[in-house]
């Protein structure tokens, strides 16, 4: 570091975590700083307090319908497509994740929240999801809609149940921003996914009743 690096008080986790102690920073972005104790060498995050905020219209998709709100967002933060982030409106509290970012005349993946106009979101907390249901025999399939927690996880290969019905997950179709899987369409056993990252379930009756549209 040079004489000239920037230095911060802070809390060491490592030798001081009680009282605050001098920090050189190191690198800085998405507000918060990579600091590094000059006591013991220990190097951390922490997160930069912001100068402003920038307000921005949001747009929540949910269930077919969508409404809008605002968020204000530290104005050093950089935004992109996949990150999610606690939205509150008059209703209710829900965590949404970024779909989209509109700028003045373009739509972009990421951008500083200074460009950006509009947060194009869709909520994850709660979600449906499309599920194409195989019966034990015969060609006859169903789609019908389940409502489940966001991070419910489902699992290839695996018996699984709502609503007291019984099924086994054949193959998991990902959306499009969802981050962190290696193909769209899973299919091998032990292949998961989140409830919110799945656009539509494949699966094979398991159930001794008809299915009910949950």
């Amino acid at each position: 570091m040079t004489e000239t690096a920037e230095r911060v008080a802070v809390v060491c986790p490592s030798c001081s975590p009680g009282l605050e102690t001098v920090h050189e920073v190191l690198t800085t972005g998405g507000g918060h700083a990579t600091v590094r104790c000059t006591e013991c060498g220990h190097t951390h995050k922490e997160q930069r307090p912001s100068t402003s905020e920038r307000e921005r219209d949001v747009v929540v998709s949910q269930d077919g319908e969508s409404f809008t709100a605002t968020v204000d967002v530290p104005e050093e933060e950089t935004l992109a497509v996949g990150e999610e982030f606690l939205l509150e409106t008059d209703e209710a509290i829900m965590t949404v994740r970024i779909t989209s970012l509109e700028l003045d005349e373009e739509r972009a993946e990421e951008a500083d929240v200074a460009d950006v106009r509009t947060i194009w979101t869709r909520a994850v907390g709660n979600v449906t999801v499309d599920v194409t249901i195989h019966p034990q025999s015969g060609n006859e399939t169903r789609a019908v809609s389940a409502q489940v927690p966001g991070d419910y996880e489902f699992v290839v290969g695996q018996i699984d149940d709502l609503a007291d019905e019984e099924f086994t997950v054949e193959g998991i179709l990902v959306r499009e921003d969802a981050h962190g899987y290696e193909h769209e369409k899973l299919d091998h056993d032990g292949d998961s996914a989140l409830a919110k990252d799945i656009k539509r379930l494949y699966v094979r009756d398991e159930s001794t009743t008809a299915w009910s549209a949950w």
